[in-house]
């Protein structure tokens, strides 16, 4: 990755774009972000610096050997780079298929090690979570993790006050398709992704790469954003110093 100098760098996707046909959805461009304590997510800060019609594609609780291949099919046959929110968990079940994430292009980040609700902790609890979550992604990736994403999106003091202090960017959200109830439909997630595309216009979408149904549903869903006309941006972090 790319180390910049501003606070983003902006990357064109001429190169996926050549790659992928007209038929694909593709990744338009890619974001490099700083490896700083921001925080980014308009539904709890601030927005991305993107354009109406631009979405980011995300995906917590994995990786899962039984659907996160599925992901990762679907988008590699749509040509288009998400990012990983990972368990320290199920790195530490599942570090070949994390780094089959991340070799197949895609960045990943840490979504707790065990997916508690952080603000039922103690102070000490939730920075050992944070610590073994660190310490999972490291194990795997060898290096440091550049981004966190809160368990339920319920953010403490304690630990913004830590992902500051070790430069790991909070990734929020703009919109969601609330993917977690084991008996939703492909037909009911379309909607949902149609209902919140329509009324944000933009943003960082949550998904689930661990959920099922939304494996299923990805083509999908994919499907929607490319007839609705939106565009996908990655999301990357510099190298770790």
């Amino acid at each position: 990755m790319i180390r910049a100098l501003l606070p983003m760098l902006l990357i064109s996707g001429v190169a996926s774009a050549a790659e992928c046909g007209p038929d694909r959805l593709q990744t338009e461009r890619t974001i490099v972000l700083k490896r700083e304590g921001a925080a980014y997510g308009a539904h709890q800060h601030t927005a991305l610096s993107l354009a109406k019609g631009e979405v980011v594609l995300t995906f917590d609780d994995g990786p899962s050997p039984e659907n996160t291949p599925l992901v990762l099919k679907a988008l590699a046959d749509q040509c288009a780079k998400a990012t990983f929110f990972m368990e320290g968990r199920n790195l530490r079940r599942s570090p070949e298929l994390a780094r089959r994430v991340v070799g197949e292009g895609h960045s990943a980040g840490i979504h707790s090690d065990t997916h508690p609700n952080l603000s039922t902790l103690s102070s000490e609890q939730q920075l050992d979570d944070l610590t073994r979550s660190r310490a999972a992604y490291k194990a795997v990736f060898g290096s440091e993790t550049p981004a966190y994403r809160f368990p339920f999106l319920e953010e403490t003091p304690t630990m913004l006050a830590a992902l500051k202090q070790a430069n790991i960017t909070v990734a929020s959200i703009d919109l969601g398709i609330n993917d977690w109830i084991p008996e939703d439909t492909t037909a009911v997630l379309a909607q949902r992704l149609n209902e919140s595309l329509d009324k944000a216009g933009r943003g960082i979408i949550l998904m689930h790469d661990a959920n099922g149904p939304t494996a299923k549903a990805l083509p999908t869903l994919l499907k929607v954003l490319k007839d609705k006309g939106y565009k996908v941006v990655h999301l990357e972090w510099e190298q770790a110093p």
